[in-house]
């Protein structure tokens, strides 16, 4: 094996450091000032090398920022001009055909993706780390801060063990931990209390999700086998995503909304009354 791949591999057997994100994002911030400080300082021959790469840099960027900006180009066509008289007014045009930039396109593919998936919250308040976490202090003498408690809800999984307390870093406290979830089916205007498989994402911080820590806005992950949905095949769908829409730490109760495929409603709603035949019964505590 070679001997470089040394971080890759310790990558891929156990993954990330939890701040590794949040420190990426930070360099990649102060970045310009150290280019800034290091064009300021430089000399001679230097100086003109590095302010001569930093110059193709700006044009290759103003460049790719023009092209993006653009809204249609004109290109001119290689068909052949049709035999016979041309109206005067056509003359000018030189048979040029208009065609939409690739980056709209791009844009508009977002777009579709977007609307295909909405949420309930789109837009959530941002936290701050501050009232996420309190300084644990530790040591004899009681003054290394490294250690930081966990203030909100959060998810830990099932087969959780804390590691050992000279090596933990964060704390997440047994009375702030949540299993189930109260996930309310829009379609089905019903309520079921479902476990929680995991934490998709939280979009307040990269480090939040990786800690599983709940906020209004999360995007957690629900097993909705006790629904009994199935999918066109015949299969039972096992997890689904859900938001969460209230402050579990202040209701002591995690609530959520199913996420469900806005487009092409009708065709689902007709596939739901075919699949609840008129046996069925929809209960608080889910189908019977």
């Amino acid at each position: 094996m070679p001997q470089n791949e040394h971080i890759e591999l310790h990558r891929k057997r156990h993954g990330y450091r939890l701040d590794y994100h949040e420190k990426k994002r930070k360099k990649e911030g102060r970045k310009p000032h150290e280019m800034a400080k290091k064009a300021k300082k430089l000399r001679g021959i230097k100086a003109k090398l590095y302010n001569k790469q930093r110059h193709s840099e700006k044009i290759q960027m103003k460049k790719t920022i023009k092209m993006h900006e653009e809204r249609k180009t004109k290109q001119k066509s290689d068909e052949n001009v049709p035999e016979g008289a041309v109206p005067a007014y056509l003359l000018d045009r030189e048979g040029q055909s208009r065609a939409k930039v690739l980056s709209n396109m791009i844009k508009q593919k977002r777009k579709e993706k977007a609307g295909k998936w909405e949420v309930p919250l789109p837009k959530v308040k941002g936290i701050s780390e501050n009232e996420v976490f309190k300084i644990i202090k530790t040591g004899k003498t009681r003054r290394k801060g490294w250690k930081r408690m966990v203030t909100k809800a959060c998810y830990v999984g099932e087969g959780f063990t804390r590691k050992p307390p000279k090596f933990e870093r964060f704390i997440r406290p047994m009375g702030l931990r949540y299993k189930k979830a109260h996930v309310t089916h829009p379609e089905l205007k019903a309520t079921f209390h479902l476990p929680i498989i995991g934490v998709k994402k939280n979009p307040t911080s990269p480090l939040y999700t990786s800690l599983g820590v709940l906020t209004k806005g999360t995007i957690i992950e629900v097993n909705i086998s006790e629904l009994g949905l199935v999918t066109q095949g015949g299969k039972v769908v096992w997890g689904k995503y859900a938001q969460v829409t209230n402050t579990p730490e202040n209701d002591g109760c995690i609530n959520a909304v199913l996420l469900i495929n806005t487009r092409g409603k009708k065709k689902e709603n007709a596939a739901d009354n075919r699949r609840y035949s008129s046996s069925d019964r929809i209960t608080s505590s889910g189908l019977v």
